[in-house]
């Protein structure tokens, strides 16, 4: 189905053309309907009526098939009745219409009360025998135009179907591509960054090893060079999984949130963990974001905050999730430039992963200086 502005375009189109076919033989009728008559009665009248409107009808035929194939038939029935030798041409539109829209059992039903009624109506609306009756209802409605226009319908149909099966496997096989694009992606990107983060994490184990064979104290930085390899190895190997959709391995979240703080102990920083609230369970997109946002904030400290304590804040509530992160880095307020900052790359990830949960975001330094992360991210519970 078409949407947006293209969408409407199409849709304005067709109704006018609909509009234009309905007037259009709504006057046709009415020429036919004339052409019969000498003076009017008030039984003309009424037939005029029921041609113009059984023609104008045919303006819904997109919108309400059914509804047009009952309304064009019934006119068809009265106008005949009152003496109108029409052809039905209405109602074959609207038959054509009912079978294109896929209602072919409802046309099926009409159609058979259309054969059964027009002549009993030529029965009622003049002086003629049975026979009679069936030849005038016949040139009304010729069984051939009528099978003529339900095959027409379903031709159509079934051609609109198969367009939009191949467009459907045109967009199943782009999705197919796009995904065997990514898994390539992400082996390439696996393949390298392993390759050098295995190098760090080697080179700094053997360093751990050969210190403590001296009996010489591990530096603290030596030690946290360790964990962070053996830490984004493990975070390596579980993207790509998520990426393979395998499935096999859980994104991190809310219970690795104490790893986050231990290590960042190890680089020297006074880092301290508190958790408020009843700790339940948090859909996953939650916890994972809660877990990128403090991630996102302790390197941030270690890397360019020259702090000495950091703390972490999450407060866990029924319908909501916060997270705070505080330091007491060289970060000052200061008077606001002309043209505000582009805010790093840091902060546009977590305020992205934010704001697409619908929650909020703020980041920025304290008035007693150093810097504060605080995000609200809201809890849906399964009910």
């Amino acid at each position: 189905m078409s949407t947006g502005r293209f969408g409407f375009r199409a849709g304005a189109e067709a109704g006018a053309a609909d509009g234009v076919i309905a007037v259009g033989v709504a006057a046709a009728l009415l020429a036919t309907g004339m052409s019969e008559r000498d003076a009017t009665t008030g039984l003309d009248l009424l037939g005029y009526a029921l041609l113009a409107a059984g023609g104008l009808a045919l303006a819904a035929r997109r919108r309400a098939p059914v509804a047009v194939l009952a309304v064009t038939g019934l006119c068809a029935v009265g106008y005949q009745t009152v003496g109108f030798d029409v052809p039905v041409v209405a109602y074959l539109f609207a038959v054509y219409a009912a079978v294109r829209a896929g209602h072919r059992t409802a046309t099926v039903v009409a159609s058979v009360a259309m054969l059964t009624a027009l002549p009993l109506a030529a029965l009622v609306a003049g002086p003629l025998d049975v026979g009679g009756a069936l030849a005038r209802s016949r040139d009304a409605l010729e069984l051939a135009w009528l099978i003529a226009a339900g095959a027409a319908g379903e031709a159509l149909r079934q051609s609109e179907r198969r367009a939009e099966e191949a467009e459907r496997t045109r967009e199943e096989t782009a999705l197919r591509r796009a995904d065997e694009e990514r898994l390539r992606i992400a082996r390439e990107l696996h393949d390298s960054l392993t390759h050098q983060i295995s190098i760090i994490k080697v080179q700094s184990e053997v360093a751990v090893h050969v210190a403590r064979r001296r009996g010489e104290k591990v530096p603290e930085a030596l030690l946290a060079i360790q964990e962070a390899g053996r830490a984004a190895t493990r975070e390596l190997r579980a993207t790509l999984e998520a990426l393979r959709d395998d499935d096999t391995s859980p994104p991190p979240g809310l219970d690795d949130v104490p790893d986050l703080v231990a290590r960042a102990r190890l680089t020297g920083l006074a880092a301290t963990l508190t958790i408020e609230g009843r700790r339940q369970d948090v859909p996953a997109a939650v916890g994972r974001t809660a877990y990128r946002i403090v991630q996102e904030s302790l390197t941030n400290v270690t890397r360019h905050a020259e702090a000495a304590t950091a703390s972490v804040l999450i407060d866990c509530r029924p319908d909501s999730l916060t997270v705070r992160v505080d330091d007491d880095g060289a970060a000052a307020p200061a008077p606001a430039p002309a043209t505000a900052p582009t805010p790093g790359v840091g902060l546009l990830g977590m305020r992205e992963r934010v704001t697409a949960l619908g929650g909020r975001l703020s980041a920025g330094p304290r008035g007693a200086g150093g810097f504060t992360v605080h995000a609200e991210l809201p809890v849906e519970r399964a009910s």
